[in-house]
């Protein structure tokens, strides 16, 4: 008669369960992760949804922001990923067809470094390698964008023509370095020079290839604040390429002047409404109309305060600065008659006020 004993009995368990999380793991591994839930959209997201969702998560997720994190630099990888594929339209077609396992067989995968540096983020401890990489320079270039634009957000896109390198024929000296080499010159006698010492490389050239590259002005952006291409500057033909950094640049605008997160505009209304009161709209930068009205004297010079009416603030587009309007007044440039200036006497009822003080102290 055949006995099960306690002890066999926990080891068939154990192995059972072991057999059940090895095949989890692999039905897990096939179906790949799931690129739209990392970035946290639907499946009919936009393009422009996907990119700002991972701008967005790109900033919170940073490894450099959770250094407490132990998970910090496979998520931010994850986000990568789901970038990477569902940012580009051929990718994102097969990826919806048969996941992610189909785009890695087929080569379609970036697996190297993160695809968000091409945007402007890398991972401070990943990219510093033990040894010093050489690095060709950065190209720095003004990115010209308008009012509007830093208002309610853009993606703008560029076209840059990049030295690409490209396999050539023949070997070329690489990787050269200097090394102290010790030189026996008998007797007992040894002389200790540099020498450089190079590798053999497959010889290489470059051809200009053209690239078109989308950046997001987002809402709120100041002047001189940078959105860096990692490795989209200048090549190095032993190390890594230089970066490009768009650094924003404001047009000037017809009508409003930024400080800051607020705006200042000039009205100029005439002698009429100055004295009698108006109402007017203003066309704010987005389209939407600011209405204006007084109902009293407006002076020259009189300046009046539109809370939220200002810019976007970078940090919270929630909170907006304040949009100051000054007034000018028109005077009439006809001349009155002798009838009508004793009729502005009797109306405004004014007598002279004659006051000789200095403008910048008196009042």
């Amino acid at each position: 008669m055949f006995v099960v004993t306690s002890a066999r009995m926990a080891a068939i368990k154990l192995i059972w369960t072991l057999l059940i999380n090895l095949l989890v793991c692999v039905v897990l591994t096939m179906a790949g992760r799931d690129f739209y839930a990392i970035l946290g959209v639907p499946t009919t997201a936009s393009q422009h949804a996907i990119k700002k969702a991972y701008r967005k998560l790109a900033k919170e997720l940073h490894p450099d922001k959770n250094k407490d994190d132990s998970n910090a630099s496979q998520k931010f990888q994850d986000l990568s990923a789901a970038y990477e594929v569902l940012s580009d339209n051929e990718k994102r077609e097969m990826y919806d067809r048969c996941g992610e396992e189909c785009l890695k067989k087929d080569g379609m995968m970036n697996n190297a470094d993160p695809f968000a540096s091409f945007f402007g983020f890398h991972f401070a401890g990943e990219s510093n390698h033990q040894h010093e990489t050489r690095k060709s320079s950065n190209i720095v270039m003004d990115l010209v964008v308008t009012l509007e634009e830093l208002y309610s957000g853009n993606f703008i896109e560029i076209t840059r023509n990049k030295p690409v390198m490209k396999t050539a024929k023949g070997t070329r000296k690489c990787n050269c370095k200097q090394e102290v080499v010790t030189r026996n010159l008998g007797n007992g006698r040894f002389q200790m020079m540099h020498q450089s010492v190079c590798s053999e490389c497959p010889n290489v050239k470059f051809v200009a290839e053209e690239r078109v590259l989308e950046v997001e002005v987002e809402p709120g952006m100041v002047d001189g604040q940078e959105t860096t291409f990692i490795a989209e500057g200048e090549p190095h033909l032993d190390g890594e390429p230089g970066d490009l950094v768009l650094k924003i640049k404001t047009q000037p605008h017809p009508v409003f002047e930024r400080i800051g997160d607020d705006l200042y505009t000039n009205v100029t209304i005439s002698l009429q409404d100055a004295l009698i009161g108006f109402k007017m709209d203003i066309e704010h930068l987005d389209g939407h109309k600011v209405t204006i009205q007084r109902d009293k004297v407006t002076k020259l010079g009189a300046c009046i305060r539109k809370k939220g009416e200002g810019m976007p603030n970078y940090e919270n587009n929630n909170l907006y600065g304040t949009l100051y309007i000054t007034f000018d007044v028109a005077f009439p440039e006809t001349l009155f008659t002798d009838t009508q200036k004793e009729e502005i006497k009797n109306l405004l009822k004014q007598d002279s006020v004659n006051r000789v003080y200095n403008g910048i102290r008196g009042n």
